[in-house]
């Protein structure tokens, strides 16, 4: 095992790593598309200004049999972790994981997440090493094959009065970004989302760099608004990102109506209009994906309503460093 640097590390090293993603997909949630060496490099590699990530790869000569990091942001230590199926209970997660609790330690940094696809073996091995569920959500997805796409231009039109819907390819316009920073930080009102392990920006200065980073790490931003025309508030909002390196499905974000704006229809009619937009802008699209916490009824509603499906839960585990390690070092 050693620590890799995506940056420097050489094409062919970056292509076994797409190779062995795809093997692991392909065991554990074989609906998802095949991974692209299409701006991977610049996936793994560039993080926000203020985070840094840290990768291992384990390996048995030339084979590639895992591979490990840390994303360092704000108090927590973001850890994704992959072992090939066929290199599984023998070591290599266990030792990837001790490498990254190692680090995070060193770093000063006392919690660890980790995001897991539900039944799948990870969720079995991260409880094993003392890893709790803080997280549950679903995610649903959506064939677009399936879609009605009359019927959805219409849901897309179906908000109240005194509100217009507006798409921005690339991200919110500069005039709206402070408007669109206060609304989506209402989601912090939202106990469910205490756990932080995906992307989220709440100030304008933080939108700009979060927006520039999705751009260089090879994820196209769309984003649909609901404008309050008395106010001029951002009254809701829904974005999604198209990766370069699986551009058949786009991978649904926040979605957020502010509640002194909600009852008017904004949620579905916003999600209707993304999918109308995509339709159009990325035609190469098969599915979208998109995540409701587990008893969030209204976004559950709009989901179905749209026509997407349960497919699986995801699980956000946490746990300290120092129990991690703990419990490493007595199983050594």
């Amino acid at each position: 095992m050693r620590e890799w640097d995506p940056v420097a590390a050489p094409t062919e090293e970056l292509a076994a790593l797409v190779r062995t993603f795809n093997l692991i997909f392909a065991a554990d949630v074989p609906e998802d598309p095949p991974w692209r060496m299409d701006s991977f490099r610049e996936y793994l590699a560039v993080t926000m200004p203020e985070e840094r990530r840290i990768c291992w790869v384990a390996e048995d000569g030339d084979e590639l049999l895992g591979y490990a990091s840390i994303l360092l942001v704000g108090d927590i230590a973001v850890l994704e972790l992959l072992v090939r199926p066929d290199a599984r209970r023998a070591g290599v997660g266990t030792a990837l994981l001790a490498a990254a609790a190692r680090r995070a330690d060193a770093e000063a940094y006392g919690s660890i997440g980790v995001e897991v696809v539900g039944d799948t073996p990870a969720a079995d091995f991260f409880e094993a090493q003392g890893f709790r569920c803080a997280f549950v959500e679903m995610r649903n997805l959506l064939d677009l094959s399936t879609v009605n796409w009359e019927q959805l231009t219409g849901l897309a039109k179906g908000v109240g009065s005194g509100y217009r819907i507006e798409y921005h390819h690339g991200g919110p316009p500069e005039e709206l970004l402070d408007e669109y920073a206060r609304a989506k930080a209402t989601m912090r009102l939202n106990p469910a989302y205490e756990l932080e392990l995906r992307p989220s920006s709440y100030d304008s200065e933080r939108l700009r760099a979060s927006l520039a980073t999705l751009r260089a790490r090879g994820l196209k931003p769309y984003v649909v608004l609901a404008i309050h025309e008395q106010s001029g508030a951002v009254a809701g909002l829904t974005e999604v990102v198209v990766p370069a390196q699986r551009p058949t499905r786009a991978d649904q974000y926040d979605t957020v109506v502010v509640r002194t704006h909600r009852g008017y229809g904004l949620g579905r009619a916003l999600k209707a209009r993304m999918l109308t937009e995509l339709r159009t802008d990325e035609p190469q699209l098969e599915d979208v994906q998109t995540w409701n916490a587990v008893g969030g009824e209204a976004m559950r509603r709009v989901n179905d309503e749209l026509g997407f499906k349960p497919n699986r839960e995801w699980r956000e585990y946490e746990a300290d460093v120092s129990d991690v390690l703990r419990r490493l070092d007595a199983a050594s």
